[in-house]
């Protein structure tokens, strides 16, 4: 009978092991929208919006691509707080918002920036480059330059959870307590 009992209690013990291994490896589900989608997502359940600005020549952009927002963490963060927005800065198609419209005003020009990605970076055409909007599309803040998941974690933690409503950045990040390890 102990025999009986120590294999089943063993053979529990393996599935679950095993079981809890697969969840620990499932991949977040995340998904970048266009510009244009996650406004019309925002218009019936508002989030912040989280803009990547890239090129598609941009080494840091592909850096960024391959190890901070494949970080699980990351991923999972900004599914829950943001609307992922991948924003060509060189898209050669018209977007229309806010009542304005927006070119590429040399579209058949290699480097030629797109008016919305002029618009949101304020100019400075740097790259990478993240823009974070409020639920009524205000610019929070842009970010400038290649980030690890490390460093990206407190700023979306500090917007996405509207710290900077009550505190400044600098006093945010004394105190917070990230997940990813790197």
């Amino acid at each position: 009978m102990k025999k009986i009992a120590f294999t089943s209690l063993s053979i529990l013990m393996l599935v679950s092991f095993t079981f809890a291994q697969k969840n620990k490896n499932k991949s977040v589900v995340f998904k970048w929208y266009s510009f244009e989608e996650a406004v019309e997502l925002n218009k019936k359940d508002p989030k912040k919006i989280f803009v990547d600005v890239f090129t598609d020549w941009c080494g840091w952009c592909k850096k960024m691509d391959a190890s901070t927002f494949a970080d699980s963490i990351i991923k999972s963060y900004m599914a829950q707080y943001y609307y992922p927005v991948k924003l060509n800065a060189e898209r050669k198609d018209t977007v229309v918002f806010n009542g304005n419209t927006y070119v590429n005003p040399n579209p058949t020009s290699t480097r030629s920036s797109h008016q919305l990605a002029i618009s949101l970076l304020q100019g400075r055409m740097t790259y990478p480059s993240f823009v974070i909007l409020n639920e009524k599309f205000e610019i929070l803040n842009t970010i400038m330059g290649y980030k690890t998941a490390k460093d990206l974690e407190p700023i979306l933690h500090f917007f996405g959870e509207n710290a900077y409503e009550k505190s400044t950045y600098q006093n945010y990040i004394g105190t917070f307590s990230g997940s990813v390890k790197e």
